[in-house]
């Protein structure tokens, strides 16, 4: 009976001795596992900053190509606002003519006669009912340029805010137009035209939406660059299908062949000539889509032409946020 106490209580001890040891197995496990976890956590958190920097980057080196093109069309509107003033300021002489006359005449320097004299005078120089006609049209036009210069920097400012994860409910179409607003310009020369549906709204980064089209539409305007025999044909689409949000940009270009097409999101690939393009257009491209859970295809025929089209799921608040 001793016996079979004592074989008990040494496999008794064998198993505890045994789970003991497995648990500070686990636990051992459990604290590696924990320092690779927070270590992939900064790692993640790195590459994030690292993406980010990237995508500014590339917003900055498209705001150099865009530069001579968004002076040009801050130059015009300025140009007759400023040449507006300067007719004002010469208006504003006949109006300093008239207030001091009426000065003088409510003084008892000038009488009845005397004024009239002088309107007169002052009439046969300058329409006095041309001046008041002109002053309305001036101010109107000068209102209208100086709206055009605001919503160009206002343009401009959206597009090179710093890039960030922050994603708001909004309709992506809006950043559609500012990226064909801010290329206006640029794309004066090519057949534009578009078609958008009403999409319904969804929690996105209009900032990276706006920078995805502002790049599909550069790389759009190098390919119909190419063949400069034909006119260039460039077809923006937003619309709403089987479910998702599909944005896309056709052009009549050059197309692509199958070894280009499988190296396109690549970082660092370019078709370009040295020093003309960075590589990293449409790789940033991928990465922006990718950020709002959306996928990107392309349809390209070499000689012919190319189709990018993104599709986005429609992510309301309560999903973006579970």
């Amino acid at each position: 009976m001793t016996s079979k106490i004592d074989d008990f209580e040494q496999a008794y001890y064998q198993e505890r001795a045994a789970r003991i040891k497995a648990e500070q197995l686990i636990e051992d496990k459990s604290q590696v596992l924990s320092a690779l976890n927070q270590e992939l956590v900064k790692k993640v958190a790195a590459l994030e900053r690292q993406q980010q920097l990237f995508i500014q980057a590339d917003k900055m080196a498209t705001l150099g190509t865009l530069a001579a093109g968004v002076a040009h069309e801050i130059n015009n509107p300025l140009a007759y606002v400023m040449s507006n003033n300067e007719y004002l300021l010469e208006i504003r002489l006949v109006v300093d003519k008239l207030l001091l006359l009426n000065e003088q005449f409510a003084s008892g320097k000038l009488d009845a006669k005397e004024l009239k004299a002088a309107l007169e005078t002052l009439r046969q120089s300058q329409s006095l009912i041309e001046i008041g006609a002109e002053i309305k049209e001036l101010i109107e036009d000068s209102d209208e340029g100086l709206r055009r210069i605001n919503t160009i920097v206002r343009n401009l400012l959206n597009f090179s805010r710093p890039a960030d994860n922050e994603k708001d409910l909004c309709d992506m179409t809006d950043g559609i137009k500012n990226a064909l607003k801010l290329l206006n310009n640029q794309l004066k020369n090519y057949n534009i035209t578009s078609h958008f549906s009403p999409l319904p709204q969804t929690m996105c980064n209009l900032s990276m939406i706006n920078q995805i089209i502002v790049n599909l539409l550069i790389n759009a305007k190098h390919a119909c660059d190419v063949h400069d025999e034909r006119d260039g044909h460039i077809h923006v689409h937003a619309g709403y299908e089987n479910n998702k949000i599909v944005i896309s940009v056709t052009d009549n270009g050059c197309g692509m062949s199958d070894k280009v097409k499988v190296q396109i999101f690549n970082p660092f690939f370019t078709t370009k000539p040295v020093g003309t393009g960075t590589g990293m257009g449409m790789a940033l491209v991928y990465t922006m889509v990718t950020a709002h859970s959306g996928t990107i295809e392309i349809d390209s025929t070499e000689h012919e032409g190319t189709k990018v089209s993104c599709f986005f799921p429609v992510l309301s608040h309560s999903l973006f946020n579970e």
